[in-house]
Formats: C-alpha cells, structure tokens, sequence
C-alpha cells in the first residue's frame, strides 16, 4: 500500500464514511455509505453548540480501548497504512494537567482507522492510496474533572499545532454536547484536503477522530459528531 510523506494534489474520493448501528447514517437520514448533511439537532444555527448538557460524572474508568465494531465500517489497530507525514497527522495534546491512566499504552488501541466499502481512494498524478474514512486517537486518564474545560484546551492546543504545520482551518468550531459525552468538531484544509476533525472528552478518557473527505468535500460536522459518539460508545471498556 503506498505511503506518502506529503499530499499536495486534488482528492478523487471512491467512498465515503458509512453509517453505523443500521447501516443508516447515525441520524436515520440518507442512503447507506454517505455522511447526511443535516445541521446539529439543537442550537440556534451558526451557534457553534448544542443545547445538551454533560451528566454528573459517574465515576466510570476506562482500562481498554478496543477496535470498534461499525456497521459499514471496517476497523483496525493503526493508521490503515496511510499518514500525512510532516507532523500534519492529528494528535491530542494541550492539557498536560491531565494524569493519564496507568493502562494508558499498556496493550491499549489508542490508534485506530475505519474504512468504508469502497475505500477512499486519494489520487496523485498517476499514484493512488487507500486512506481510512476516519482515523482515532484516544487517551486514557485517571480523572477529567471538567470535559468540557479540558477539551476547550486540548481543542485549541492540538489544533494551533496542527496550524502551524499546514492545516489550514476553515469555519467555525461546533460543540455537541450529551449526557456522557462533549465532542467539539472543526473543519480543515490539509494539502488541500477537506477534513473534519472532532475532539472529545469526558470524566475518564479523550481523543480525536480525523475524518477524510467525501468526494472533494468535508464531511458534516454534523455526521461526523455522531459517528464520534458511535465511535468512543464501541472503543472504551471499562
């Protein structure tokens, strides 16, 4: 499977990300295979949040990540055999007050890529690659106080790194919020390609989920925030 270190051409995109659970987008809306395009379900629009509200912390801890199952997705361990290179790849980092969990690393999958069918094929010039829908990054902690606080911070940090290595950021940040869990997502440009990019946290673990795009386009910042959801509700085991 090629590997390229840099990406600097227009993307051919043979498919997109799938929806999980029925085989529908998260919201029930649209065929199979295609991210839906519905705005977030609550919030005045062009808000940048929704109107839901994190429970009390439960108490729960997290000693594994596992690798997901998504129907309509292929899942694994890794990057899929594609990165960006030039320190362009998304990671979290920003809120070192955070203490990670003594599992944190410990035969964890804290690096994870799900693929549709068909793959995503990005082209350049006469080359191809296979790149995942999505790929996820998690963290482990002994505690987050405040999800929302920290992932303000891990938000702005990891992005601002990411900036400053070429991501181009487009838009405004939009913030989902339910009773388990805060996903904040963001549009991007990297070598010229659209991709959305949601961070979550909530009492016990964070992550990030960078999602490829659909034909020249970024996913919806509402799709995305669910298939996060979808995500962090298969990958942590307590």
């Amino acid at each position: 499977m090629t590997r390229w270190r840099t990406l600097a051409a227009a993307v051919v995109l043979a498919s997109a990300v799938a929806g999980c659970g029925s085989g529908e987008p998260a919201d029930g809306k649209g065929p199979a295979g295609k991210p839906a395009d519905a705005a977030p379900t609550s919030g005045a629009p062009g808000s940048g949040s929704t109107a839901g509200k994190l429970a009390a912390d439960p108490g729960t801890r997290y000693t594994t990540v596992a690798v997901p199952a998504m129907e309509g997705l292929v899942c694994d361990e890794g990057d899929g055999g594609f990165h960006f290179g030039s320190d362009l790849d998304m990671t979290v980092t920003g809120d070192d007050a955070l203490k990670e969990s003594a599992d944190d690393g410990q035969d964890v999958a804290d690096e994870v890529s799900c693929f549709g069918s068909p793959r995503t094929v990005l082209r350049k010039g006469t080359m191809s690659a296979s790149a995942p829908a999505f790929t996820a990054r998690t963290h482990l902690y002994e505690d987050v106080p405040d999800p929302a606080a920290s992932l303000d911070r891990i938000a702005d940090a990891s992005l601002d790194l990411a900036k400053d290595y070429g991501r181009n950021l487009t838009g405004e940040p939009e913030t989902v919020t339910s009773a388990s869990l805060v996903v904040k997502c963001r549009q991007n440009v990297t070598d010229t390609f659209p991709m959305t990019t949601c961070f979550w946290a909530n009492y016990g673990a964070a992550g990030v989920l960078d999602f490829f795009p659909f034909g020249d386009q970024h996913i919806p910042v509402a799709s995305a925030a669910r298939l996060t959801q979808d995500f962090v509700a298969g990958a942590l085991k307590k």
